[in-house]
């Protein structure tokens, strides 16, 4: 699944590769593969250190994002299904 989006992804962004979205989008699939690694290895404190940074760094991208156009970052967290929406 990650990989058909991954596909899907790259065919839109293709002229883009700097994009708030792409970049963001490759910082999922690195967290995603970290944390698989790390359900398998739970005293790699090296791996866990890199995806502290890479987490502190995509919450940064997101939050810029946030800042400057709300849409584009809703739908860039339905896309990756990054967050649960919040219900009342």
């Amino acid at each position: 699944m990650i990989k058909n989006t991954f596909i899907s992804f790259q065919e839109k962004k293709e002229e883009s590769k700097g994009s708030v979205e792409f970049q963001v989008f490759s910082f999922t699939n690195k967290i995603r593969r970290l944390t698989s690694h790390l359900e398998l290895h739970r005293k790699d404190y090296l791996s866990q250190r890199g995806l502290r940074k890479i987490l502190g760094k995509r919450q940064r991208l997101l939050a810029y994002l946030s800042k400057k156009n709300r849409v584009r970052y809703k739908e860039l967290i339905n896309q990756l299904n990054i967050r649960e929406l919040k219900t009342r």
